[in-house]
């Protein structure tokens, strides 16, 4: 299956939060942590609500108008979106959300995806909250130089997460322009 990388439109909002939903089925049970179907639904379902289809076409209509501040990319397959890559950029770039759907995984996309983002960030360093038993996206996110940082926090009193950065390599230029402006929050934040 052809996994193609787009620039999403305001009428993707609806697909976004849909896979988004789907991904956190997929990748967070656990029971350790108590989190299984139920707490994902009370917690995470609000991104297929009127409100959460919402603020994604927000978030997408920021990105498209104020792309050097606001990144977003959507992975499709067979017409579905089946993964995406959003961040923004303040002091730091912030990487995040990122998901791409099991069946989307394992082809090359996520590295394609991180390559756009990376291009994207320009050089500038860059941060990510991951959580800490999702052992591979922090294999994933190691594989492009960041590493964890120490920093932690339990999202909604019991997702477990972990700060992870990213320096500048040597030889990534900066590219500063402008005054900073407001940027829009990712709705997963």
């Amino acid at each position: 299956m052809v996994h193609q990388i787009d620039v999403p439109r305001p009428d993707d909002a609806a697909p976004v939060g849909r896979t988004q939903l789907r991904a956190w089925l997929q990748t967070y049970p656990n029971e350790a942590a108590e989190i299984d179907e139920a707490w994902i639904h009370e917690h995470r379902g609000s991104t297929v609500t009127a409100e959460g289809i919402d603020q994604w076409r927000e978030f997408i209509e920021g990105a498209l108008r104020q792309p050097d501040l606001l990144f977003c990319r959507v992975v499709r397959s067979g017409g579905e979106i089946v993964g995406f890559l959003c961040g923004r950029r303040d002091d730091v770039v912030t990487l995040g959300p990122m998901y791409l759907l099991d069946e989307a995984q394992g082809r090359g996309t996520g590295g394609r995806l991180m390559g756009e983002f990376l291009e994207w960030a320009r050089g500038a360093p860059m941060r990510l909250w991951v959580t800490d038993y999702n052992e591979k996206a922090i294999r994933f996110y190691q594989r492009y130089g960041f590493r964890i940082t120490g920093e932690r926090e339990l999202w909604r009193g019991r997702l477990p997460n972990v700060r992870m950065a990213r320096a500048p390599e040597p030889g990534e230029g900066r590219i500063v322009s402008g005054a900073p402006q407001e940027a829009s929050r990712c709705p997963a934040e």
